[in-house]
């Protein structure tokens, strides 16, 4: 049986989606998409084989899986209509629904299913299982070349500029919670690793600006009753927006996959 996809953004991460979408994945159809601008939209769209329709936000809960890549600013309108109507709803912004995580409750109650792709991360099976049993700490070290992190509210509120610094700096550290409300374009990977994990006041966050690097890397150290593990990653920036890593549209992709693939690997 095949499912219905609808898309809120078509940016960095959604375009990316909505093409590999077109191009065909079986048991999956894109209907739908929303966008600020409907004209501009469209014409991304003209060239897709099968062209989704251009909607309004709250149309987007007409299909079965409403997938959220937009700015956080509309994050909660996308994520209560897919919830009320008792859809799949995969988010991008995932720092977004830390502070709402009455949503989860919601969903319980109307039966949606809130499904959080790993993202610009890697090791969230090994996080999950290890949360199963005591978990001592869990920390994760983001570092971005400055133009990564420009504008983060964070960075405006307490005046730290990084555009003309020459060696790595430190300008964030706390737990997930904060940093996701500080950095709300900048560290889903962190409110992923903390949502799979101990939760977002347990999950220590360090934030880096390094000029010495051309990619995003994010390091996780867990210490754990049944095991303890570092991992690193290190993501090509996606040339659409410098924020957001080339692997997370793959991600959401490979998401999307599993929920309707006979075989799904991994836990």
């Amino acid at each position: 049986m095949t499912q219905t996809v609808a898309i809120g953004g078509l940016g960095a991460i959604g375009l990316k989606l909505a093409r590999a979408l077109d191009h065909g994945v079986e048991g999956l159809r894109l209907v739908a998409v929303s966008a600020r601008d409907h004209e501009k939209a469209e014409a991304k769209l003209r060239n897709f084989r099968a062209p989704p329709r251009v909607v309004g936000l709250e149309r987007l809960a007409e299909a079965d899986i409403v997938v959220e890549a937009a700015p956080a600013s509309v994050f909660e309108q996308i994520a209560r209509a897919a919830i009320e109507a008792g859809r799949i709803f995969v988010p991008a912004s995932v720092g977004a629904l830390l502070p709402r995580m009455r949503l989860v409750e919601y969903a319980r109650q109307t039966g949606a299913r809130i499904v959080v792709p790993t993202g610009a991360l890697l090791g969230l099976d090994a996080v999950r299982a290890a949360a199963e049993g005591p978990v001592e700490s869990v920390t994760i070290e983001s570092r971005k070349p400055p133009r990564g992190l420009a504008g983060a509210p964070y960075l405006v509120k307490h005046r730290i500029d990084v555009s003309d610094i020459a060696a790595p700096k430190r300008v964030f550290q706390g737990n997930a919670f904060d940093a996701a409300a500080g950095f709300p374009a900048n560290v889903n990977v962190a409110a992923a690793l903390a949502l799979a994990g101990i939760g977002p006041i347990r999950t220590k966050v360090e934030i880096w600006a390094d000029p010495t690097i051309d990619r995003n890397m994010h390091t996780i150290r867990v210490e754990a009753h049944a095991a303890r593990f570092i991992m690193t990653i290190e993501n090509v920036p996606s040339e659409e927006n410098p924020r957001t890593g080339q692997i997370t549209a793959l991600s959401m992709l490979a998401c999307l996959r599993g929920l309707v693939s006979p075989l799904k690997v991994g836990t």
